[in-house]
């Protein structure tokens, strides 16, 4: 966010600090005695549950050699990488339909969008093949629904998982589930519908960070992607609250992120801090997006000690970056649904296919 409305927040009244819930302490119970154990039986146990960890190891093991032997991440590969850039990887969009909506037809059919960030390193290229799963997926909600398209735009969103691996979001946020409610029964949560994918920068300018994004898939934007705000090319501001001050009402999550110490010192008693990275490692970290009419010129605007070094022009690094996941994209299923899904390490079979119209 610009530096004057930091300092506005700074000079606004302090908000109220988060409360801590301390515990009740518990009711004097009587103390059970348990059943001692045989020698037979504690040895078993013990067996036991040195199988299981071996067992858990093992399988932790093969994923991660399994997905790095299938990963099209080549790092090591960009070795001009601008000074400017924080971070890089690939981004996907998503929405779900309200509650027993299968397949919105307008933007008020949206529960909410989504914003799944996959980062990759920063001298990494693209080659052949789906991106491999590195547990580092970043998956964060927009209650506003659409994206920011303006300067007047400043919709807050939250990071709702991060660290989550391919699995993870199969099974608690691609999937659709059925609930149980007393007024009115069983209710079903729609699956999640892709609506985008493409490459993204985090990118500083000093006193500002920006998130980038060049879009991939689809390679022609639709009613879906006007209504929600998606370009081919976007760019927002992008600023992390500070956890210490009370949002809106509206705003507020039941839960503060769990920033570690050097973070939270940072932060000194200012509002709002440029986003980094590592802030979008914690979950319910509350992040502010601003949007850019003008493109991603500024964010991806050279800086002067650019010119003294060998590093790429920012814009034309994130697109060959672009260029790079284009190809792969193109190669690695038939239809772009299909490709979206493999990316993701799921079968597009049973799940809904991209969204391009309303």
């Amino acid at each position: 966010m610009a530096k004057s409305n930091h300092q506005e927040g700074d000079r606004s009244a302090t908000g109220e600090k988060h409360k801590i819930e301390h515990e009740a302490p518990p009711n004097p119970q009587r103390v059970k005695v348990e059943k001692q154990q045989t020698l037979e039986e504690s040895l078993n146990k013990d067996k036991d549950e040195k199988s299981e960890r071996t067992d858990n190891t093992k399988s932790k093991q093969e994923d991660e050699l399994e997905a790095k032997q299938e990963s099209a991440v080549m790092p090591g590969e960009e070795p001009d990488v601008p000074p400017n850039i924080l971070e890089k990887g690939i981004i996907y969009f998503f929405i779900r339909g309200r509650v027993n909506i299968e397949n919105p037809e307008a933007v008020d059919d949206v529960a909410r969008t989504f914003i799944l960030l996959r980062p990759i390193e920063k001298d990494a290229k693209l080659g052949d093949g789906p991106i491999g799963d590195a547990r580092n997926n970043r998956l964060i909600a927009l209650p506003k629904k659409k994206l920011p398209v303006g300067g007047n735009d400043r919709f807050m969103i939250f990071v709702e998982k991060s660290n989550a691996s391919f699995k993870d979001l199969k099974k608690s946020f691609l999937d659709g589930a059925d609930y149980e409610t007393k007024t009115a029964g069983t209710r079903h949560t729609p699956a999640a519908i892709p609506v985008g994918e493409g490459v993204y920068a985090l990118t500083t300018t000093g006193r500002e960070s920006h998130l980038v994004y060049m879009l991939t898939i689809p390679e022609k934007l639709g009613s879906a992607q006007e209504g929600l705000g998606i370009k081919e090319k976007g760019s927002f501001i992008i600023s992390t609250k500070n956890p210490n001050y009370a949002g809106p009402a509206n705003a507020r999550l039941p839960e503060s992120p769990e920033f570690p110490t050097e973070v939270i010192d940072e932060f000194r008693s200012l509002r709002w801090l440029p986003s980094k990275p590592i802030h979008l490692d914690y979950p319910n970290a509350q992040l502010l997006l601003v949007g850019e009419s003008s493109g991603v010129e500024k964010a991806l605007e050279p800086q002067e000690k650019d010119e003294t070094n060998s590093a790429e022009n920012p814009e034309e690094f994130v697109e060959s970056l672009a260029e790079e996941d284009f190809q792969r994209m193109r190669h690695l299923s038939g239809h772009q649904s299909e490709s979206i899904y493999a990316d993701l390490q799921a079968r597009a079979e049973g799940y809904p296919q991209l969204k391009t119209a309303f």
